[in-house]
C-alpha cells in the first residue's frame, strides 16, 4: 500500500517512524501546509496528518484515499462530513498523552506556587552564599494541602489530575462545561461555585462553542485573588486579552499556561509583555510531548492502521 505522513517532524525527530514501513510504499515529509495536502498525498491510500486541513479543497485530486490516521487525539483539522461522503475512515490516538498531560499541570502549578525562579536565581546569583542564615522565604509560599482544586473536564487526564490532587490532601471540585452529569466520585458544582471556590483552577475541556473563551474577564473576577489558573486545554478556553487585564490588576495570583489564541504566539497577544515569572509562565504546547507519549503516538497509530486493514473498528472517529 502507499502511506504517506504528512507532518513527521510534529511527533519530534527522535522519535522513529519506521514501524509505519511495514505497510508498503511510505512517504515522509517534515510539514505540510494545506496547499500542498494534495500534491504531498497524491495516489496514497492511508494518510498520516496532525494540524494539516484535510478537506475537499486540499485533498482534491486524491481518489485513492481510504484511511486518515491523526498522530494525535484532536481531529478539528479533518473535514469529517467530507470523509463520510467519500468513505474515507477516520482515526485518532486516544489516552496517549494523559500522564504527560497531568504531570505538566502540577509542574506549572508547583512553578507558580513555590516562586522557584525567584529562589534559584537567589542560590545561583550569590545572594544566599552572603545570606546571614541558613533559610530564606521572603516569597511566601502555601501548601495544597487543604486547598481545593478545580477542573473543567473529566475526562483521561481531569481524572487523573483528580487523582494527584487529592493525594496532596485538595478538596477536588469539578464543573461539566457540556452539562452533562460527571460519573459518581466526583463533586460536581456550577460554573459560579468553581469559579469562587477554586485555589487552583486547571482546564482539561475540549474546544467547542461552550468552552470559548469560557474563562473571560467576567469569570476571572470571581475568583479568588490568590487563585492559580492552569490551561493545558485549548488556547481560546480562555480570553488572553482578558487574562492579560487580570494579571496586570492582581486579580488573580498567576496563570499557567501550555496553550494560547494564535501558536505560535503571535505579536499581539499581550501575555507576551509579561515578563514577572511569578505571575506567568507559558511553554510552547509541549505538554503532551514526553519521550514516551510520543512513542505511543507512532504505537497506537500502526495498531489504528492493522486493525483498519483487518476490517476492525479501532479508535475510529468515522
Amino acid at each position: 500500500m502507499k502511506v504517506v505522513i504528512l507532518e513527521r517532524n510534529t511527533i519530534g525527530l527522535d522519535v522513529p517512524v519506521t514501524p509505519i514501513d511495514v505497510f508498503g510504499d511510505v512517504t515522509v515529509y517534515g510539514n505540510t501546509k494545506p496547499e500542498e495536502a494534495a500534491a504531498h498525498i497524491g495516489d496514497a491510500e492511508i494518510v498520516i496528518a496532525n494540524k494539516c486541513k484535510l478537506n475537499a479543497t486540499t485533498m482534491a485530486g486524491c481518489e485513492n484515499v481510504k484511511l486518515i490516521c491523526e498522530f494525535a487525539t484532536g481531529y478539528d483539522n479533518i473535514d469529517l462530513e467530507y470523509c463520510k461522503d467519500k468513505g474515507i475512515a477516520v482515526c485518532n490516538v486516544a489516552g496517549y498523552s494523559t500522564p504527560a498531560v497531568v504531570q505538566h499541570t502540577f509542574a506549572l502549578a508547583f512553578y507558580l506556587l513555590e516562586h522557584l525562579p525567584f529562589y534559584d536565581r537567589f542560590v545561583k546569583d550569590g545572594t544566599y552564599g552572603n545570606l546571614n542564615g541558613f533559610s530564606y522565604f521572603e516569597k511566601t509560599f502555601t501548601e495544597l494541602e487543604g486547598k481545593t482544586w478545580g477542573i473543567v473536564g473529566m475526562g483521561n487526564i481531569g481524572k487523573g489530575v483528580a487523582k494527584v490532587a487529592e493525594s496532596f490532601g485538595c478538596k477536588v471540585i469539578c464543573y461539566s462545561a457540556s452539562g452533562r452529569s460527571l460519573e459518581e466520585g466526583y463533586h460536581q458544582v456550577d460554573f459560579e461555585e468553581l469559579l469562587a471556590q477554586s485555589d487552583f483552577l486547571s482546564l482539561h475541556c475540549p474546544l467547542t462553542e461552550k468552552t470559548k473563551h469560557l474563562i473571560d474577564g467576567a469569570a476571572l473576577k470571581k475568583m479568588k485573588k490568590t487563585a492559580i489558573l492552569i490551561n493545558v486545554a485549548r488556547g481560546p478556553v480562555v480570553d488572553n486579552a482578558a487574562l492579560y487585564e487580570a494579571l496586570c490588576n492582581d486579580e488573580i495570583a498567576a496563570a499557567g499556561l501550555d496553550v494560547l489564541e494564535g501558536e505560535p504566539i503571535t505579536p499581539d497577544n499581550p501575555l507576551g509583555k509579561i515578563k514577572d515569572e511569578d505571575k506567568l509562565i507559558i511553554t510552547p504546547h509541549m505538554a503532551w510531548a514526553s519521550t514516551e507519549a510520543r512513542n505511543r503516538v507512532v504505537t497506537e497509530t500502526v495498531e489504528n492502521i492493522q486493525a483498519f486493514l483487518r476490517g476492525e473498528k479501532r479508535n475510529r472517529i468515522i
